[in-house]
């Protein structure tokens, strides 16, 4: 019995270290407060990012990966542009797109709450220009409109809302 536990344990391991988030980032409003946290882990062809929503506007928020890793308030256009290593254009439902940052839009609840998933394809937490680490980092922004998936460069996914800086998780 011992020794299938330890044999499970060694199967198990690699799963659960596989499953870790290999960076986060904290999402904070104009004021300062942590709205929004984010968890970013490498999967195969791409790394998966998981937002949970805490505190933000009720309905559908664009957000992206943005170019630069700085967020200041308030209107957080320090952090750039989208994440656009590839030289795209906007949307997921343009023809001469994505960006590396875009993805679908996070719908939040009359509660203030919202989770999404979605895998940037193409990006990766190792080094390069495709990373969310190259050249001083990145952001994730959520914007207080909805994504149209197809307008460049945004999507009219209008003001920026909230935004944190993507770091190695700890």
């Amino acid at each position: 019995m011992v020794r299938s536990l330890a044999a499970l344990a060694v199967a198990v391991l690699p799963l659960a270290a596989r499953a870790a988030p290999g960076a986060r980032a904290d999402l904070k409003n104009a004021g300062g407060e942590t709205v929004a946290t984010a968890t970013f882990a490498a999967v195969p062809d791409g790394v998966e990012v998981t937002v949970v929503a805490a505190k933000l506007s009720p309905g559908p928020h664009g957000f992206h990966v943005h170019a630069v890793g700085k967020c200041e308030a308030p209107d957080f256009k320090s952090a750039g542009g989208h994440f656009n290593p590839r030289d795209r254009k906007h949307g997921l439902e343009n023809a001469a797109g994505p960006h590396a940052g875009d993805m679908p839009n996070l719908v939040v609840g009359a509660d203030g709450k919202g989770t999404a998933t979605s895998k940037l394809g193409g990006v990766t937490l190792d080094s390069g220009p495709a990373s969310l680490f190259h050249e001083g980092g990145t952001a994730l922004v959520v914007h207080a409109d909805a994504d149209d998936m197809k307008t460049d460069p945004s999507g009219n996914s209008g003001a920026r809302v909230a935004c944190g800086v993507v770091e190695r998780a700890k």
